[in-house]
C-alpha cells in the first residue's frame, strides 16, 4: 500500500517524458523508412539544410563556416552565416563538450533535451488550463506529433526556442516575471520569431505594472525581454554596417519580408486551384487548418497571453514571403493553436481521443519525412 501513492507520482513525474520520446521515436522510425525507401541516410536528413549551418556555425564559428554553403538564391555574401541566430549553436558546443559527443550528437542530443524541456512546461500549461494530467499529457501528445514536428529530432533551432516559449509564457500565467523575462531574453538569440514572444511578454508585464501588480517584478520582464534579440541584431548591424543589415540579409538571401500575406495568399489559391504536388497540397490545408484552429481559440477560455502568441506567430509566419514550403515548420511554436483540439478529445471517451492521438501521431511523422526525403526543397 505504502508502495502505490510514490509509483504513481513516479509515473506522473515521468509521463510527459516518456510520451514526448515514444512519439519522437516513431517520426523517427517513420523517417528511417522513407530515408531506405529513397536511398538516402538517416543522418544526413537530421542534419540537413539549416542544419549544416548551425553545425558550421557551431564547430568553426561565423567566420569559419565552409564557403561551399550558400543561401535560398545559391549566393553566398560574407554575412550570409549572420542570417542565423548563435543560441542554438551555442548549445551544441555546450553538449558536444560531454566526452565522446559529437557536434552533430551534441546538436541532436540538444533538440531532444530541449523538446523535454518543452513536454514538461505543456504537461503543465495543460493541467493548468484543463485542470487534469491528461489535458496535459493531450497536449504533449499533439505537439510532439503535429506536422513537422520532425524538426524536433533534428540538427534545428526549433526544439530550443518551443522550450524557451512555453516556459515564459508559464512566468508570464504564473507571474513569475524573472522567469518569464529570462527565457524570453535567451528566445531572442535563438529565432527571429522572438518578437511575437518578446511582444507578448512585454505587454503582459506592462499590464501588471499598470494594475500595481507585483510590485516592482514586472519591470524585470519589460527589461529582459527584449535584450537577447537586441543584442543579436545591433552585433549583425555592427558587422554590417546598417542598423537593419539583419533584414536586409534576410531579404537578400532567402526573400524572406514581411508583405502583409500577399505571397502565402497566392501561394494558397495557387495550390487550391492548379496542379500542385502533395507536399504542397498538404501545406495548404494545414496552413487553412491553423487559420480554423486560431478562431477556435478566441472561443476558448485560455489566457490572453497564450491567445495572443498564437495569433502574433501566425501574422509572423504567414505574413511574410519566403520560402512557402516552410509554412508549417515555422508554425510549430504557435503550440496554442492545438489547445481547442485537446480540450475537445479530453471530452471524448478515452477510444475515441487514443484512437485520433495515434492517427495524428501517424500523420505528423509521415509529414514530417516525407518533407525530407521525397520532397527536393528546403523545409
Amino acid at each position: 500500500m505504502d508502495g502505490s501513492p510514490r509509483r504513481r507520482r513516479l509515473i506522473v513525474a515521468a509521463a510527459p517524458a516518456v510520451v514526448y520520446l515514444a512519439i519522437r521515436l516513431v517520426g523517427l522510425l517513420v523517417l528511417a523508412w522513407l530515408s531506405a525507401a529513397n536511398d538516402e541516410a538517416l543522418l544526413d536528413n537530421l542534419t540537413a539544410w539549416d542544419g549544416q549551418w548551425y553545425l558550421e556555425i557551431a564547430e568553426h564559428g561565423y567566420g569559419g563556416v565552409n564557403p561551399s554553403m550558400v543561401d535560398g538564391f545559391g549566393n553566398r555574401y560574407p554575412e550570409t552565416p549572420l542570417a542565423f541566430f548563435p543560441g542554438y549553436p551555442f548549445l551544441i558546443v555546450a553538449f558536444s563538450l560531454i566526452p565522446g559527443v559529437s557536434a552533430t550528437g551534441g546538436a541532436i542530443t540538444a533538440s531532444l533535451a530541449c523538446g523535454v524541456a518543452a513536454a514538461y512546461g505543456l504537461a503543465r500549461l495543460g493541467r493548468r488550463i484543463g485542470g487534469s494530467e491528461g489535458v496535459g499529457l493531450l497536449l504533449v501528445v499533439l505537439f510532439a506529433a503535429a506536422p513537422m514536428s520532425v524538426v524536433l529530432s533534428m540538427a534545428y533551432s526549433e526544439a530550443l526556442f518551443c522550450a524557451l516559449a512555453i516556459w515564459a509564457l508559464i512566468g508570464v500565467v504564473e507571474r513569475n516575471w524573472l522567469l518569464a523575462g529570462l527565457c524570453c531574453a535567451a528566445s531572442g538569440l535563438v529565432r527571429p520569431t522572438a518578437a511575437a514572444l518578446i511582444g507578448v511578454v512585454g505587454l503582459a508585464a506592462l499590464v501588471a505594472v499598470v494594475q500595481r501588480k507585483d510590485t516592482w517584478r514586472p519591470w524585470l520582464a519589460v527589461l529582459l525581454a527584449p535584450s537577447g534579440m537586441l543584442l543579436y541584431i545591433g552585433w549583425v548591424g555592427i558587422q554590417t554596417g546598417s542598423l537593419t543589415g539583419y533584414f536586409a540579409l534576410q531579404q537578400r538571401g532567402w526573400s524572406s519580408h514581411f508583405d502583409g500575406g500577399f505571397a502565402t495568399g497566392k501561394f494558397v489559391l495557387e495550390s487550391l486551384t492548379t496542379e500542385k504536388s502533395v507536399f504542397e497540397t498538404f501545406t495548404t490545408w494545414i496552413v487553412l487548418a491553423a487559420l480554423v484552429l486560431m478562431v477556435l481559440c478566441l472561443r476558448q477560455r485560455m489566457p490572453w497571453p497564450l491567445l495572443l502568441f498564437a495569433a502574433a506567430v501566425l501574422v509572423l509566419d504567414l505574413g511574410s514571403d519566403g520560402l512557402m514550403y516552410s509554412k508549417v515548420r515555422l508554425m510549430l511554436p504557435a503550440f496554442p493553436l492545438l489547445i481547442p483540439v485537446v480540450i475537445g478529445l479530453a471530452r471524448r471517451r478515452t477510444t475515441t481521443a487514443a484512437t485520433t492521438a495515434v492517427l495524428l501521431v501517424f500523420f505528423g511523422s509521415w509529414f514530417g519525412a516525407y518533407s525530407l526525403t521525397a520532397w527536393q526543397y528546403a523545409i
